[in-house]
């Protein structure tokens, strides 16, 4: 009897554990709700990011860019300066751009207008739209400008139209594949995109974009192709990214970019 009792008490206590236990699991993973309500509920905060990148182009002078971007909720503005040395036709190129951006939600995804202008009287507007849910949507895009000159910093056709899909992966990584075809200058410009992205441990996050290229630099010019590939790495508010491209913005040259920089 006395043995029965005390089986019966230790499983009483080891029930009570149990319970105590399960308690604060339950308390845990309320807290962590609520801290995520708390976030989408938070006002709006100022946010940066820098970013430096260097070009080596393998028949042009090098070239160098620095970028500030300011994120303000659904706002985003940015600013930047490109340079590249004397080539060929003794013509350097320094050119200072300034853009803005709004993500708009929508019932059925977002919509994101954007507008850039840069130095030399350059003026171009996109409008992209991720349709569909957070796990799988479709992507579509277009973008015109007024032609005049500006060193294309996408490396994708500007005045094009975007076509894709995206998913979330059942590992959480995001898969999209997409492409940009240029559909009013006659080049037959068409660059095709897949990016993968997922975040590998917490404030770590890989990048890694492939794309396929092919299309003339202007309607009378013959037709080029290429490839380009993008590794990218992100350690909490700092990041790198490198990319080697082939005919880059269709042209006879081959470039490598190195990136880098920081967000605060």
């Amino acid at each position: 009897m006395t043995q029965m009792l005390t089986i019966l008490n230790t499983v009483a206590r080891a029930a009570a554990l149990l319970c105590v236990a399960s308690a604060a699991q339950a308390n845990t993973g309320a807290d962590k709700e609520a801290e995520k309500q708390a976030e989408k509920e938070a006002p709006p905060s100022l946010a940066f990011k820098f970013t430096a990148s260097h070009y080596a182009n393998s028949n042009q002078p090098s070239g160098d860019d620095i970028n500030l971007r300011a994120n303000y909720g659904s706002h985003v503005a940015w600013i930047g300066r490109y340079t590249q040395g004397q080539g060929s036709d003794n013509a350097a190129l320094d050119q200072t751009r300034i853009g803005y951006e709004y993500v708009m939600p929508m019932p059925f995804g977002q919509m994101t207008p954007s507008i850039q202008t840069a130095s030399g009287g350059f003026w171009g507007a996109s409008l992209s739209a991720q349709i569909g849910s957070p796990k799988l949507y479709a992507i579509v895009g277009l973008g015109r400008t007024n032609l005049r000159t500006y060193y294309n910093l996408n490396f994708d056709p500007n005045d094009a139209v975007t076509l894709g899909l995206g998913m979330r992966l059942p590992d959480k990584a995001l898969l999209s594949a997409f492409v940009v075809r240029d559909d009013r200058l006659g080049t037959g410009q068409t660059v095709g995109h897949v990016v993968w992205r997922k975040e590998i441990a917490e404030g770590q996050r890989l990048t890694v974009d492939v794309a396929r290229k092919q299309g003339r630099p202007d309607a009378q010019s013959e037709s080029v192709s290429g490839n380009m590939m993008s590794f990218g790495y992100d350690y909490r508010n700092v990041f790198a990214k490198i990319t080697r491209e082939r005919k880059v913005n269709f042209a006879n040259n081959d470039q490598t970019r190195v990136a880098a920089g920081f967000r605060f």
